[in-house]
């Protein structure tokens, strides 16, 4: 398939079955936003659920945070972002509209209208607003650009009152917003996004230990959400190319339909954002050793994953086409572990109420193992499992004359088919609830 038309078709699905939706649709939308729908929603908080597992929950040296979006506007420039966070910026004489001048093929030339570009300027990607009723600069805020910055302000409290010993971490999940210049390609590039990120506290000796530990397990996470080993690359950012604050940025690329992008960081940051804030706020963010009596700045290092991203290259790496029974058929190849419906229980025929009452029994049983179990009695049973397929559901059981009793032999068993192979198997119920069980573990 050509990759314009790949991303077309993920686009469609993920409207068509409730994923992914146009922001403020029915009034022509807004550029860089879009909404979860029910099945995206689901699919989001699975991998959310599971990052904080890996990243946060398995270790005794994690600790959880949420931290407000709206922050002293001092945060921000004591970081750096006030004076720095900012693209290159184009404009074109003659339609006006602006691009990033370094995602261009031609920086003279317009890619709309072919006219000729402007000169490139810097152009800060914080959004401004107000707090209060006075809209002057003495109530200027903004909305958080990364969630990082909440973090650091959480750093001493969280030190105060666990005093946990070094290395730590403090791990959130939250929104931040960043008014792109041109954003693009889906959920890829937005102006309100998601982050889950991690900012581990180590001893300034240590951070090359816990950077190709934090490493690692950017790499079990890839594996756990489904994608690919050969579509996750490393780039090691050069000396001019990293944030201001970096010493050392790796770069996780994946191979979107549009090419090999961005997907997640990892950066050590030294002490950089501590000292700032330490100096800006003229608060001590020093960390005694109880045991040296030694203090000094921690060093940090950031595993940096944006959501958003996240679910298109799930999406990209789950999207399937082949053909079963005749026809081509469309699926989501999802990992059980994330799948937003882990099986659908359907009775054969909706107007045998005998059918319909043992199938809501099966669900009810196999609702024990997870909560996800679909019910689904529209259409004939070869729609329902189109259905199915296009969300990416593992399984789909239906209950038949023969659960009933028909055949005495294949009394209370099930016919449980399987979303990848189309492939079809009968067994007990407590059979079903075993191969469910461990898809999902």
């Amino acid at each position: 398939m050509q990759e314009e038309k790949v991303m077309e078709k993920i686009v469609s699905l993920a409207k068509r079955r409730g994923f992914v939706f146009p922001g403020s649709e029915i009034y022509g939308g807004l550029a860089g936003t879009f909404d979860y729908g029910p099945m995206g929603v689901l699919l989001k908080e699975n991998v959310e659920r599971l990052w904080f597992s890996m990243f946060r929950d398995s270790r005794d040296d994690m600790y959880g945070v949420d931290a407000a979006i709206l922050m002293n506007p001092k945060v921000w420039e004591a970081s750096g972002h006030v004076a720095g966070f900012s693209d290159p910026l184009v404009e074109c004489e003659k339609c006006k509209k602006r691009f990033r001048a370094d995602q261009l093929d031609d920086p003279k030339k317009c890619p709309e209208c072919a006219g000729v570009l402007g000169g490139m300027r810097q152009f800060n990607m914080m959004f401004k607003t107000h707090a209060g009723a006075a809209e002057d600069d003495s109530a200027a805020v903004y909305l958080r650009p990364e969630t990082a910055g909440g973090i650091f302000m959480n750093y001493k409290n969280v030190v105060d009152s666990i005093h946990p010993k070094l290395p730590f971490g403090i791990a959130q999940i939250g929104k931040a917003f960043r008014n792109e210049i041109a954003p693009r390609d889906f959920i890829f590039r937005l102006r309100e996004l998601s982050q889950m990120e991690v900012e581990y506290f180590v001893p300034p000796s240590e951070w090359e230990r816990a950077f190709e530990e934090w490493r690692s397990l950017m790499h079990l996470f890839a594996t756990a959400i489904g994608l690919p080993e050969a579509s996750v690359h490393e780039l090691e950012v050069g000396d001019g190319d990293r944030a201001h604050y970096s010493k050392r940025t790796i770069d996780f690329e994946f191979d979107y339909p549009f090419g090999r992008k961005e997907l997640w960081g990892l950066a050590y940051r030294t002490d950089f954002d501590l000292s700032a804030h330490e100096k800006g706020s003229g608060v001590s963010l020093a960390y005694l050793d109880e045991e040296t009596k030694e203090k000094f700045i921690p060093h940090v290092i950031e595993p940096s994953l944006g959501v958003d991203r996240t679910i298109l290259a799930i999406l990209a790496s789950a999207y399937r086409e082949d053909e079963l029974g005749g026809e081509v058929r469309t699926y989501l190849a999802l990992a059980p572990k994330i799948a937003p419906v882990k099986a659908m229980v359907s009775p054969l025929l909706k107007n045998k109420p005998e059918l319909v009452a043992k199938a809501r029994e099966v669900r009810e049983e196999l609702k024990k193992v997870h909560p996800a179990i679909a019910w689904d009695d529209n259409g004939n049973i070869g729609k329902r499992y189109r259905r199915q397929d296009e969300i990416g559901t593992p399984f789909c059981i239906t209950i038949d004359f023969d659960t009933l009793g028909e055949n005495p032999d294949l009394k209370d068993t099930v016919t449980l088919r399987h979303r990848d192979s189309g492939e079809q198997e009968r067994l007990s119920i407590s059979e079903v609830a075993s191969r469910i069980r461990e898809a999902i573990s």
